[in-house]
């Protein structure tokens, strides 16, 4: 190969080397935009979803801000009707007390009276509102009361501005200046209740009310525990118990098994008391119920807890017969002349008998009819 086609095939071997080298840096060019175009379309696509969910972010805001409005509207109904009028009643009256108070104090201080007149029963009237809500179970008679003196004094005094001019317009202006405390505190100050809902009540408060009647009684009922150092504390005997007019008295409930007696200490002195009166007499105590000496199966009768007229006789309205056991009849008829003795007895009265002796309506009744008849059988 000569020298000139060398140099001719070295020129060949560069322009293809310099068109390679031209294609390959196109290929970059081209895959360098594709990558740009790949990345703006992302970014795009990005920016739309990012401004899609920030408008259904917006479009949920404004329907939570409205179901939120409407869910209000429909609780607070009553108070938009309402709060328009004692806006109204204000507007009214505080302009016209303004300008009296000017001129019965002869100064300017004297536009300060409609916070007095008005102010003044519109917050007596918001506390008892918010004082329902926050303690529903709290008296509020002291701010109703407030409502009604204030709300006196601002119809008082708006009608004697009015009467100035004419009768007319006195009640005219004292009308509208309490027309909206009015119906505030008819609507809104206390909560509309149903019948069902009003008997309850009025039966809580009974029931309230004689609770505390019984806890009284049984606080005057009760004995003092008085400790060595001086301190001393009140014992209540439990039990069931109805309210008198004398006190508590012991009940027995149809269906509820009968209380035992809690008062040992008395039934253990009334035993002992009776059984040395027994001994320093002679004579030997015998319990109700006792059997006697034909009261026996083989003698062809039972032994029973009470007997003769007592087996059929029985005081339902008490849950013991005879507080005071171990009573012999010869023991009842002593007692009997002692208390006709001492005057605090009728004999003629198994009633007074049966209370005053403390034993069963047939006793009361037996000891009656040996009185009457003056004799024992």
């Amino acid at each position: 190969m000569s020298w000139y086609e060398e140099r001719r095939e070295n020129k060949r071997t560069e322009a293809m080397i310099r068109r390679e080298d031209a294609a390959a840096a196109a290929q970059v060019r081209i895959a360098e935009r594709q990558a740009a175009a790949q990345i703006k379309r992302a970014d795009a696509q990005a920016r739309r979803e990012a401004q899609q969910q920030a408008t259904a972010a917006r479009r949920a805001r404004r329907a939570a801000v409205v179901r939120g409005l409407r869910l209000w509207l429909g609780r607070h109904v009553v108070e938009l009707l309402i709060y328009p009028i004692a806006l109204l009643s204000f507007v009214l009256a505080a302009p016209a007390m303004a300008r009296y108070g000017i001129e019965v104090f002869a100064s300017e201080l004297g536009a300060l009276l409609p916070g007095i007149t008005e102010f003044g029963m519109w917050a007596f009237a918001i506390a008892v509102v918010i004082e329902r809500r926050r303690h529903p179970d709290r008296s509020v008679w002291g701010l109703v009361a407030g409502v009604l003196v204030f709300g006196a004094v601002a119809f008082g005094i708006n009608f004697t501005h009015g009467l100035t001019t004419a009768w007319d317009h006195g009640v005219v202006m004292g009308t509208a200046s309490i027309a909206g405390v009015v119906a505030h505190q008819l609507t809104l100050a206390t909560a509309p209740k149903s019948g069902q809902q009003r008997r309850e009540a009025r039966i809580e408060r009974a029931a309230a009310r004689k609770v505390a009647r019984i806890r009284k009684a049984a606080v005057k009922r009760a004995v003092a525990e008085i400790e060595a150092d001086g301190s001393a504390r009140l014992l209540y005997a439990p039990g069931r118990y109805t309210l008198t007019r004398r006190g508590l008295k012991p009940a027995t409930v149809p269906g509820l098994p009968v209380a035992e007696s809690t008062d040992w200490d008395r039934e253990l002195a009334d035993l002992l008391a009776t059984t040395g009166a027994a001994t320093a007499t002679g004579v030997t105590p015998s319990i109700e119920g006792e059997q006697e000496p034909g009261d026996s199966i083989e003698g062809g009768s039972v032994a029973t807890l009470d007997h003769g007229p007592d087996l059929h006789e029985s005081s339902p309205d008490r849950p013991v017969i005879d507080r005071k056991p171990g009573r012999s009849m010869e023991q009842l008829r002593a007692e009997l002349a002692a208390a006709i003795e001492a005057g605090t007895v009728n004999p003629r009265s198994a009633e007074s008998i049966r209370k005053t002796l403390r034993v069963s309506a047939a006793r009361a009744r037996q000891l009656r009819d040996e009185h009457t008849k003056g004799g024992r059988k």
